[in-house]
């Protein structure tokens, strides 16, 4: 199979296109992904862009992106397959009266014909090179991870009834983690790791002039830096990316041109989450005589 991208440099431009500022790390690390067929792990606080990451490679590349949404209780039949009972069972009804035998009858009724596909069994029989996408992996159980295991490090799914289906292609996979747990070492080794953190205030800036076209160069910078002076204050939760992204529509939209006290004060809602977290955000621009750009 014929690797996806020439060099780190053009990822990075086809990236940059759709609207997904890398750097050259998470550039790198996408890149060797492809060329070493490896998963790629990506940790880091939420809404910094892990999700869109996948995403946004996919689109780069024109590719389906097949998605498994991870949560408590993730199981085979939700994750990798099932069997259709009910088909099955209209088959087993039908033969009755051919008395055919149990031996027979099984190698057929466990057949492709009666299997559900699931994201991880669909993303190695997909015809065409997919990128699979298994978001917020830390929220199932360890037991769980043991299911990926076998599609993470050989690329294919063993099968009782069937036997091991191997991959037809070798999806580009992309696991997110937001570290609310850890993960075991067996899901680990098989995966290229990867840490994206908030970003700087300029890539930040640049961010909010790519996702809000509407906006002012100025009016960015005042975003850009707000939001990294709010993320320096002991909150329960810190203003995401896309939550700066949200507030900077929000300013556009409300025809706000700066920031100040005022315009901070009715907007807030939009960047923070917790009342607790409002509260102390205002007080700290009080205190200080106003947001301090």
């Amino acid at each position: 199979m014929p690797f996806r991208f020439e060099d780190v440099a053009s990822l990075s431009a086809g990236l940059r296109r759709v609207d997904y500022l890398a750097d050259e790390g998470i550039a790198g690390v996408v890149y060797l992904a492809d060329r070493l067929a490896k998963p790629v792990l990506i940790e880091g606080p939420a809404g910094t862009g892990k999700t869109q990451l996948a995403k946004s490679v996919a689109e780069v590349l024109g590719t389906r992106l097949i998605r498994l949404q991870c949560y408590e209780g993730l199981d085979e039949a939700k994750a990798l397959y099932e069997w259709n009972y009910k088909k099955q069972l209209l088959r087993i009804q039908s033969d009755r009266s051919d008395q055919q035998d149990w031996g027979g009858l099984s190698e057929d009724i466990f057949s492709n014909e009666f299997l559900l596909t699931r994201p991880l069994l669909e993303a190695i029989s997909a015809p065409d090179p997919v990128v699979l996408l298994i978001d917020e992996v830390d929220r199932v159980e360890v037991e769980t991870e043991a299911l990926l295991l076998e599609i993470l490090s050989d690329y294919q799914v063993s099968i009782p009834e069937l036997g091991t289906i191997e991959a037809v292609q070798i999806p580009l996979v992309f696991l997110t983690s937001n570290n609310t747990r850890e993960l075991s070492e067996a899901l680990k080794r098989r995966c290229l790791y990867l840490h994206v953190d908030y970003p700087d205030l300029l890539r930040e800036k640049e961010i909010v002039l790519a996702k809000v076209p509407q906006i002012t160069e100025n009016l960015a910078d005042q975003v850009a830096r707000v939001v990294h002076t709010i993320r320096q204050i002991e909150l329960k939760k810190a203003p995401s990316v896309s939550e700066t992204i949200d507030w900077a529509k929000t300013l556009v939209l409300l025809g706000f041109s700066k920031i100040d006290e005022r315009t901070t004060s009715e907007t807030l809602n939009i960047l923070l989450k917790y009342q607790s977290d409002i509260n102390k955000v205002a007080k700290e621009f009080s205190t200080a005589g106003g947001v301090n750009l």
